[in-house]
């Protein structure tokens, strides 16, 4: 049975505090899914939506259509971008943790990627907006330590 993937990502500030949405179909199935950090960026919850979106699935090899609204994570995968990121070790390329994660999960899977025109009107994309700035209001939110160590470690090549 094919499963349904929407998936998007947002940041109050960029970088600011930030959330991501999920909502997983499959036929009369659905579940949704979101998750705020204090200190991130858009595409960081664009991409982790897709990645949290994927990791919540429970039968490997499932065929998976993701939609989202960031042309970040779709071209990336579409054009095959990311593969060649990932044979030049990710150098120079922003997210390297989250494109890490991302590569691990997608190929358990028989995924593909359909790009959705952000905030007009499609039903579940909307409502993982909604969850995703939701979610990025929420008290008392983790860090993303993937951010927050990208910082550090650009901060800290700055003095030697």
């Amino acid at each position: 049975m094919e499963i349904q993937l929407y998936t998007d990502g947002a940041a109050r500030g960029n970088p600011g505090a930030g959330g991501f949405g999920v909502v997983l179909k499959s036929g009369t199935f659905r579940k949704e899914i979101s998750q705020g950090y204090a200190h991130t960026t858009n595409n960081r919850m664009e991409l982790l939506s897709v990645i949290v979106g994927l990791e919540t699935l429970k039968v490997p090899q499932s065929q998976v259509t993701v939609y989202s609204d960031s042309k970040y994570v779709v071209d990336a995968v579409e054009k095959g971008w990311v593969f060649w990121w990932e044979k030049k070790a990710f150098k120079g390329k922003k997210n390297p943790d989250l494109w890490q994660r991302f590569l691990q999960i997608y190929r358990q899977h028989k995924v593909k990627f359909v790009w959705l025109k952000g905030h007009n009107g499609h039903p579940e994309n909307e409502r993982c907006d909604q969850l995703a700035v939701a979610a990025s209001w929420g008290s008392h939110l983790p860090a993303d330590t993937g951010y927050h160590n990208e910082t550090t470690t650009n901060a800290s090549s700055l003095f030697g």
